[in-house]
């Protein structure tokens, strides 16, 4: 379980988060959205404990993350923005993560280097994005990760890889409760992946609840400003509604 509490962060002038809450349970999927500038960054460098927060808690299992080896052990991150030690190839950093994740699976390793037929003797600052990005996979996913936070994860590949890496996700949450936390500007491929969502704009957590109750909410919403009672809503409608794009504007805040 991933729960954030109270959680404010500022740089200089600039406050980046404002007494955020955020509550993802164990064994799900957990989608956060939000427009660039966001916050939502900041936000998983909290959750993934690069970040120290000026007040509040971020906690997964009941334990704060920041500073803290024995969560960082069972917690997987693959940023937007991929990052390798230049000289190593997949064997080199095979090696660098089986040191630092006791549940590292080298069965699991090879099956998808294999499936996603990556070289291991390339060095991977030669490997093309999509290729990276597949091997970050493949290395976090090995750590057997009991949390696992996922920034744009299968932005820029094609539909085959990408069919096969939330399949390996969802392997992990259906027999391992693996929780995962994924952030992302693509609202269709979320809602068919996510069990919840949380709204995040300004800092702030502006609605948070299963993907269902979210669409109710605006469903009734329409309903009560009169502009109709569909009730067949995307979650794209929801968020543009949230984000001011109603043409019958509706109150803020809702499910929490």
């Amino acid at each position: 379980m991933i729960e954030v509490k109270g959680l404010s962060k500022s740089f200089g002038d600039h406050q980046a988060l404002k007494n955020l809450d955020l509550h993802v349970k164990t064994g799900s999927i957990y989608g956060l959205i939000g427009v660039n500038g966001s916050g939502k960054t900041t936000l998983i460098k909290h959750i993934t404990g690069v970040l120290l927060p000026d007040s509040g808690t971020v906690k997964i299992d009941g334990q704060d993350v920041y500073d803290n080896i024995s969560v960082k052990e069972r917690l997987g991150y693959i940023p937007d923005d991929l990052y390798f030690f230049n000289s190593y190839d997949l064997k080199g950093m095979k090696s660098f993560y089986r040191g630092l994740y006791p549940n590292f699976s080298e069965q699991r390793f090879d099956a998808m280097v294999k499936d996603f037929g990556l070289p291991e003797g390339k060095k991977l600052s030669k490997f093309s994005k999509g290729m990276q990005k597949q091997a970050a996979f493949a290395l976090t996913m090995s750590a057997m990760p009991e949390v696992l936070v996922l920034d744009e994860p299968v932005d820029g590949l094609d539909p085959v890889v990408r069919h096969k890496l939330w399949r390996y996700v969802m392997q992990d949450v259906a027999e391992r409760s693996a929780t995962v936390l994924i952030s992302s500007h693509n609202l269709r491929e979320l809602e068919g992946v996510c069990d919840s969502v949380g709204i995040i704009s300004g800092g702030e957590m502006k609605l948070e609840g299963d993907i269902e109750d979210l669409k109710n909410y605006v469903t009734k919403l329409r309903e009560n400003r009169g502009e109709g009672t569909e009730t067949d809503l995307s979650l794209e409608e929801v968020f543009l509604y949230e984000m001011g794009e109603d043409p019958l504007p509706g109150a803020k805040g809702g499910l929490k």
